[in-house]
């Protein structure tokens, strides 16, 4: 028998097989209603219906063309959202055309609720959804993400009673010629009460000072044994006073000195305790790695090193995040988010962070950010391993 014939007579075979089984078998019968009656938490969330609006603030073309964007004149600012009532954020993007090389450390995201004077987030844009660096890259992560071709998006969650707004400010000196923008959110009838305000603030030590300059290596005696026990000299991520949760970080960091620069732990200190309620292991086991990252880029929805140049040298880049979202750590008066700069502080390399929060407001008076000038990451001569090959 052919290799034709012999395919077709055993295609029929099992085609009639099927259809024999098929009819043998029967469809099953399953009884009206039964289960438990139960309905699982979480089972309906998405088909449940809502009772809110759903509403977007977006650079759209009002005369109806398809000039999507709005230009943002240096030292000028565009409002992208001033609406009243209560409602909630849920998203927000951006994508940008600017002839600022730093218009990722020179325009400045900002936020109110309520009516409040003083913002509750402050950040420059870049840094706010992780591009601590002043760089673009792709990732994904739970709460920010990167898309190609610089798309930045965030997915927090931004509750109001009775007001928002939200403002962009160019503090460089070039026009940013197109700034694409939507934010999502949804207007309700009322905000719950036990429901806290979130909050975004950045910070920068460039470079955070080691107590030394005069050491070779993470294994010299001196810089190894040196103990610290209530964080003097940290990198402090945040500080708060109210009643809220820390739900994360992004971090950048340009390395001024050779060698692995994460031997620095992070220690939280919360409600006055002198020393930290939380101290961690090293700085890439608290952004949920181990040793060194392998020197890999990873970005995963809680935890990510997604950029990664040149590591373990003078120049050297990294970005950062961890989301607390499985457990968000808690305050009940107050909270203090530090991080060694190597251990016991030794090193002195750069640090640029966004720190975010939700708590009940009002809400500690942010640090003055720093100049436009000063954001943009530049290596320092600090001394210390390959001092002999850092310039400023």
């Amino acid at each position: 028998m052919s290799g034709v014939n012999r395919r077709r007579l055993l295609g029929g075979i099992m085609s009639a097989g099927a259809v024999a089984g098929l009819a043998g078998a029967g469809a099953p019968v399953y009884a009206a209603g039964e289960g438990s009656g139960e309905i699982p938490e979480g089972l309906l969330d998405l088909a449940r219906l809502r009772t809110y609006k759903s509403r977007r603030s977006s650079s759209w073309d009002r005369s109806g063309g398809n000039g999507d964007a709005v230009m943002v004149a240096p030292g000028k600012s565009a409002t992208l959202l001033d609406v009243t009532g209560a409602g909630v954020i849920t998203h927000v993007w951006f994508t940008i055309n600017s002839e600022d090389p730093h218009h990722l450390k020179n325009l400045v995201l900002r936020m109110w609720w309520d009516g409040e004077q003083s913002p509750s987030v402050e950040a420059p844009i870049g840094d706010f959804y992780g591009l601590t660096l002043g760089e673009y890259f792709t990732y994904q992560s739970a709460l920010t993400t990167v898309a190609p071709v610089k798309a930045l998006n965030c997915y927090f969650e931004m509750p109001y009673a009775s007001a928002a707004k939200i403002t962009v400010t160019n503090e460089g000196k070039a026009p940013t010629n197109n700034l694409y923008y939507a934010v999502d959110f949804v207007s309700l009838a009322s905000l719950p009460a036990d429901v806290g305000r979130f909050h975004a603030q950045y910070r920068q030590a460039a470079p955070a000072k080691g107590w030394t300059n005069d050491w070779r290596g993470n294994g010299d005696a001196q810089v190894n044994s040196k103990p610290n026990l209530n964080g003097e000299g940290n990198y402090v991520f945040m500080e708060a006073t109210g009643r809220g949760h820390f739900v994360g970080v992004q971090h950048g960091v340009l390395q001024n000195q050779n060698q692995w620069f994460g031997e620095g732990d992070d220690m939280i200190f919360i409600d006055g305790d002198p020393k930290p309620v939380i101290n961690g292991t090293g700085t890439e086991d608290y952004y949920n790695g181990a040793w060194d990252f392998g020197l890999q880029a990873f970005a995963y929805p809680h935890n990510g090193a997604p950029y990664m140049v040149d590591p373990e040298r003078i120049g050297g880049r990294y970005c950062l995040y961890r989301w607390h979202i499985e457990s968000p750590i808690t305050f009940e008066k107050s909270i203090r988010v530090t991080m060694e700069h190597g251990h016991a502080n030794c090193r002195s390399d750069n640090f640029y962070t966004v720190a975010y929060w939700y708590q009940t407001e009002p809400h500690m008076q942010f640090p003055a950010l720093p100049s436009p000038e000063d954001r943009v990451p530049k290596v320092f001569a600090v001394g210390g391993p390959g001092a002999e090959k850092a310039k400023e």
